[in-house]
């Protein structure tokens, strides 16, 4: 089934990672076949897994594969009371009696997301702090998922993905972050601070690149706060290049990278120029929920993880059906059919399959 089993695995103390990197890519997945146990303290277990995918250069990689999981883990633990206790997170000592104002409830839940997504950014954070000192290189998309008190929560930053398979159904479990998908968030970054396109790119969409030829003419166009397509007179200004170049898998950001979430990049400029990308790029996941106690799982249930090498070449179902052909040849009690099953596959250092 889809929870975890229930026999001892490596705490934190001693700390023996689970870890594996691929030789062509930079990928590194942290607890590939089993979950790892960060923490067992007062009845509370919190399981976790992650894959990372690295870009010039597997230094964010490794680091995040090995360090983020601490983060988690203190950010979880700084709510542990909370998560043991009532409703709601505790006020701070200053708050004043609850006589004299309503004090919001916070659920569990928003407790696990909100310390999920302050790990990440203190991730990213201490990259760029220690990048020099530790020559920690390129930056990363970052996947990961947290069991906690009979939920999952995946946190996915980048363009790799998240699926379950339950009975035979597949449910997305991650969104990818690409410049198209977040073509507005972006636009509206550099509408808001032109000084970061350095007077070389306009925020604004064209479906071609505009000629000098074209300027005074009508065109289509889309800006942040547009979701179809008008018409406008092209400018002077029009001519720059544009922040968001090409569709599909070959749009970018300022011509140069393809994921506009993830961690690292700090030194990341455009070609020949001293224009910084990093701003435009966002460590913040987004984070979702299952929970495995709202459902009947049988022993062919399945989480995967994968990064974009897989998903670019195979949809959800043609994943979902491999898998669900392969699983019920083997025993549902041998936990090493994940590990064949990634063995004999096509895309081996790509996918992870986890009960």
């Amino acid at each position: 089934s889809l929870l975890p089993p229930r026999c001892s695995w490596n705490k934190l103390s001693g700390l023996h990672q689970v870890a594996r990197y691929s030789c062509c890519k930079g990928v590194v997945c942290f607890g590939c076949h089993i979950p790892f146990l960060l923490c067992d303290t007062d009845g509370i277990n919190l399981y976790y897994w992650s894959l990372f995918d690295g870009h010039a250069g597997s230094g964010a990689a490794v680091v995040a594969s090995k360090l983020l999981q601490h983060h988690i883990l203190d950010r979880t633990l700084t709510r542990a009371a909370s998560l043991r206790g009532g409703v709601g997170a505790p006020g701070s000592p200053s708050t004043p009696p609850t006589r004299f104002f309503t004090e919001k409830k916070i659920p569990h839940e928003c407790l696990i997301i909100g310390a999920i997504e302050s790990a990440f950014k203190e991730m990213d954070l201490q990259i760029e702090r220690e990048r020099t000192v530790y020559n920690i290189s390129g930056g990363c998309t970052a996947l990961v998922v947290v069991y906690l008190l009979g939920k999952l929560y995946v946190a996915n930053a980048g363009d790799s993905r998240a699926i379950i398979i339950r009975n035979g159904e597949v449910i997305p479990m991650s969104s990818e972050f690409t410049p198209e998908t977040e073509r507005q968030r972006l636009q509206y970054l550099a509408y808001m601070q032109p000084h970061l396109l350095g007077n070389e790119f306009t925020h604004l969409e064209f479906p071609r690149r505009v000629q000098r030829k074209e300027v005074g003419k009508r065109m289509l166009y889309r800006d942040f706060n547009m979701t179809g397509w008008a018409y406008k007179t092209i400018e002077e200004d029009d001519l720059k290049f544009p922040l968001i170049y090409g569709e599909g898998k070959k749009a970018r950001v300022m011509a140069t990278i393809g994921v506009t979430r993830g961690l690292g990049d700090h030194d990341l400029k455009v070609h020949d120029s001293n224009i910084y990308i990093k701003p435009f790029l966002s460590s913040s996941p987004e984070v979702r929920v299952y929970d495995l106690l709202q459902y009947e799982h049988g022993p062919d249930d399945v989480l995967i993880l994968a990064t974009d090498g897989l998903w670019d070449v195979l949809l959800n179902e043609e994943v979902a059906e491999a898998v669900t052909n392969f699983l019920p040849n083997c025993d549902p009690d041998d936990p090493h059919r994940f590990v064949l099953f990634r063995d004999i596959s096509s895309f081996s250092m790509e996918v992870r399959v986890f009960l």
